[in-house]
């Protein structure tokens, strides 16, 4: 074996060849922000539900040549969707989306606690029954603060 095949005489790469980039640009297939060719060869083409512009003047070669008058194209442009009147917030008295009426009732209720005449009349303690204890210091959650004590006759629910 002749003194000159060592492992130290093959290529060696140089210390510039790692920065060395590409002039050329990438193949799909080697980018990141790139869907992967199999990918699109897979998700295929669909074509629109109908053909688009064949009834439409000037696709034949005589009408293309002939030309088209003004009033047909004035014809096939779109007028302006304007929304129906009424679209306004309020305008519809408790209609969808609108801003819900005023709070019944101005006093705020407090906490519900079991009523202890209930559990002195059956001997039984029972939650179907409570009583208002009054707010506790102010310190009310969100759901206890949305309850408001309304009298029979303010609150007779909607009228239709």
């Amino acid at each position: 074996m002749p003194s000159e095949a060592r492992g130290d005489d093959v290529y060696q790469p140089q210390a510039g060849d790692g920065q060395n980039r590409p002039d050329d640009e990438l193949d799909l297939e080697n980018t990141l922000g790139e869907r992967d060719l199999d990918d699109q060869m897979e998700e295929g083409y669909s074509p629109p539900e109908r053909p688009l512009a064949v009834n439409n003047y000037g696709t034949t070669g005589a009408e293309e040549h002939r030309g088209e008058s003004l009033d047909q194209r004035l014809g096939q442009e779109v007028d302006d969707v304007e929304p129906p009147a009424g679209d306004g917030i309020g305008d519809l008295a408790e209609g969808e989306g609108e801003p819900l009426e005023r709070a019944q009732g101005e006093a705020r209720a407090g906490r519900l606690a079991a009523s202890a005449a209930a559990d002195e009349a059956n001997g039984r303690h029972i939650d179907v029954l409570a009583e208002d204890v009054g707010i506790d210091g102010g310190a009310a959650s969100a759901e206890e603060a949305a309850v408001h004590v309304t009298d029979e006759a303010e609150g007779q629910g909607r009228q239709a």
